[in-house]
C-alpha cells in the first residue's frame, strides 16, 4: 500500500511529522510506500535527524502551505503547489492510495472534494471520529466536514458510520443514533427530525434519537449528527479529558497517602489515560470522497501520526469505500418505490 502524507501540515511541522512517518514505516512493513509531500530541504534534515534512508520514502516536493488563517476554497484554488493540494494529487492520479493530513482541515477536505470528488450516491463526505466509552468506541460522524447539512446527508453519515463501524471496528451489527434534544421522535428541530423519518425507513440498525449525556452513559456504535454539533461534541470531549486528568494529579499530589495511592493505582490510571488519548487513536477518515484521506489532529505528535498512517493502511486494507458504495446503492433500491432516490 502506498501513502501520502502532507508533511507540512499541523502545529509542529515537519519535525513531528517526518518522526512520525519514520516510527510508521519501522513499525509497518505493510507500508510499501511513503511519499512525504512538502519542502524537501526541510524533510531530508528531519530524516538525516532520525538516520532513516528508507527506501520506500519518496520525498515530493512542495513550495506552498495553506496556513490555518487562509480560507479553505480559496487556498485550494490559489496554492496549487500546496503540500496538501500535492499529496491529495497523488491519490487522484493513483500513485497513492490515502493522503494523511495534519494541516488545514478545511483545505484538506476541500481539495478531496475537488480533486477525488465524492462517492456515487454520496453529496458530503463526513469526518468520522472514533471516541471510546466504557463499553465500546463509537464513531462520531460528522464532525466537522459539512455545517450545512441536509437530512439526507445525516442518513448517508448514518450509513457510511456504519460501514466503517462494522469493517474497520468490526461490530457485526453497528447500533446507530441520532443526536437530538429528546429521545422521543418529535423533539429537535426540522432537521433531525427530518433526518429521523428517513434513518427510520433505511435498514440501518437504528435506535432513535439520543441526548448528549447518551453518549457515554448507554452509547450505540454511531452516532450522527451535522458538522457544527460533532466538531462542538469532539472538541469538547478532548477538553474534559485533559481537564479530568489534571484535576486527578492536582488531587493526588496533595498528600503522602494520595500520592502512594496513585503509585499503587498507577497501571489502572495509564490504561484510562491511553483509552482517552486522541495520540492512539491517530486520525480520522474523511468519509464519502472517492479515495481515501485521514484527518488527523492539528497537535498531533508524532505518535499521533504514526496511528494516523495506520488508520490510512486499515482503510485501504478494508475496502471501506466499495462498501459504502454498495450500501448505498442497496438502500436506493429499497426505498425507490418509497420516495425519490437522494442527490
Amino acid at each position: 500500500m502506498k501513502i501520502a502524507l502532507d508533511a507540512m501540515g499541523g502545529d509542529f511541522g515537519p519535525p513531528s511529522l517526518v518522526a512520525g512517518a519514520v516510527m510508521a514505516l519501522r513499525e509497518y512493513p505493510k507500508i510499501k510506500k511513503l511519499y512525504l509531500v512538502g519542502d524537501s530541504p526541510a524533510i531530508e534534515d528531519e530524516l538525516r535527524k532520525h538516520q532513516c534512508n528508507d527506501s520506500r520514502i519518496d520525498i515530493v516536493h512542495s513550495t506552498q502551505v495553506v496556513e490555518m488563517s487562509d480560507r479553505a476554497w480559496t487556498a485550494v484554488r490559489r496554492k496549487k503547489d500546496s503540500s496538501i493540494s500535492r499529496a491529495v494529487d497523488l491519490v487522484k492520479y493513483g500513485d497513492a492510495d490515502a493522503v494523511v493530513s495534519a494541516g488545514h482541515t478545511g483545505a484538506a477536505v476541500a481539495s478531496s472534494m475537488i480533486k477525488l470528488r465524492t462517492l456515487e450516491g454520496i453529496d458530503r463526505p463526513g469526518i468520522a471520529a472514533v471516541l471510546p466509552t466504557q463499553f465500546n468506541a463509537f464513531v462520531l460522524i460528522d464532525a466537522g466536514a459539512n455545517i450545512g447539512a441536509r437530512p439526507e446527508h445525516l442518513l448517508q453519515y448514518g450509513i457510511m458510520g456504519s460501514v466503517y463501524s462494522s469493517h474497520v471496528l468490526r461490530y457485526a451489527e453497528p447500533r446507530v443514533g441520532l443526536i437530538s434534544l429528546g429521545e422521543e421522535d418529535v423533539k429537535g428541530n426540522e432537521l433531525t427530525k427530518d433526518a429521523f423519518k428517513m434513518l427510520k425507513k433505511s435498514e440501518l440498525n437504528f435506535r432513535g434519537n439520543i441526548e448528549g449525556r447518551h453518549l457515554f452513559e448507554d452509547p450505540v456504535e454511531v452516532v450522527v449528527c451535522d458538522g457544527f454539533v460533532g466538531n462542538v461534541i469532539l472538541k469538547t470531549s478532548e477538553s474534559i479529558a485533559v481537564a479530568i486528568f489534571k484535576w486527578l494529579r492536582q488531587e493526588l499530589t496533595r498528600s503522602k497517602i494520595h500520592m502512594v495511592g496513585a503509585y499503587l493505582a498507577r497501571k489502572a490510571f495509564r490504561v484510562i489515560r491511553n483509552k482517552t488519548n486522541y495520540e492512539e487513536y491517530g486520525g480520522m477518515p474523511l468519509l464519502g470522497v472517492n479515495g481515501i484521506c485521514i484527518i488527523a489532529h492539528g497537535a498531533s505528535t508524532p505518535l499521533a501520526i504514526k496511528n494516523a498512517l495506520r488508520v490510512a493502511a486499515e482503510s485501504i486494507e478494508q475496502q471501506v469505500n466499495p462498501h459504502i458504495v454498495e450500501k448505498i446503492r442497496r438502500y436506493h433500491e429499497t426505498t425507490a418505490h418509497l420516495e425519490p432516490a437522494l442527490s
